[in-house]
Order: C-alpha cells, then structure tokens, then sequence
C-alpha cells in the first residue's frame, strides 16, 4: 500500500525494449506503458546487458539491427544469463532467413516495421499472460 496515497500498489509486468531509434523508442513505450507495462527502455545492447535489473523481466521486445549488437545476440546473452521469457524480434528487414536464425534463437515472434501497435499489444498480452500463469 502507497502510504501517501492509500492506494494498494500493483506491480505491473516489467517489459524491456531495445531500440536504438529514439523516436520510435519512445512511442513504443509510450504504447506499451498505456497497457499497463512497466517498460524498461534502451538504446543499446550494452546497456540493456549492463542493467542488473533485467532479471525480473517477463519479456523482451527488441530490436534486430542496433549499433552495438543486433537483438538476436542480445537475446544469446540474456539465455546464457538464465533469462528464460518470451521475446520479439522487430526488424525493418525482414527475411525468411532472419525469421529462422531468430526462431532458432529464441524468438517467439518476428514483427515487421512499421509495427502495427494493435498487433504489438495483442501479443504481448498474450506473452505476458501465458507467463503470469505459468509464475
């Protein structure tokens, strides 16, 4: 309970978002914290990997190209961190190549961009779901 407010304190599902373009960085979160996601946002890679709160993440929307790492070798590193919820991979260049190096890696869904939000928070209501009943 919000001593100051009264208020019962809910803690809403944390989501991190890698996307290096910051305009569209910042409407996804915007999109995503309106669904009631408490949304972690980064530019890069490196400081998605550096950030030791990652772990209580239920899952990962993350970008494939970024100037760093691109996001199947972040997702790789987060695996090898014991990181085991559900990601989307969004890529302006999609290919049936990069669907399958992405599903192979982990990635449940790949999402062309432009995304379609309806589509974005359809599944990501679904992951985050499928994850709280399994908690």
């Amino acid at each position: 309970m919000d001593v100051a407010t009264g208020a019962l304190m809910v803690e809403r599902p944390k989501i991190l978002l890698l996307e290096d373009d910051p305009g569209v960085r910042r409407s996804l979160q915007l999109l995503l914290q309106a669904q009631g996601l408490d949304v972690r946002a980064y530019a890069s890679g490196v400081s998605l990997l550096a950030d030791e709160t990652t772990a209580g993440a239920i899952c990962l929307v993350a970008d494939y190209r970024l100037e760093d790492l691109d996001g199947i070798a972040v997702l790789s590193r987060l695996r090898a961190k014991h990181w085991d919820g559900p990601a989307i991979l969004i890529t302006a260049f999609p290919t049936e190549a990069l669907r399958r190096r992405a599903l192979v890696a982990g990635f449940a869904v790949v999402m062309e961009k432009p995304l379609r939000p309806r589509a974005l928070t359809e599944t990501l209501s679904r992951m985050v779901s499928r994850t709280k009943g399994e908690a």
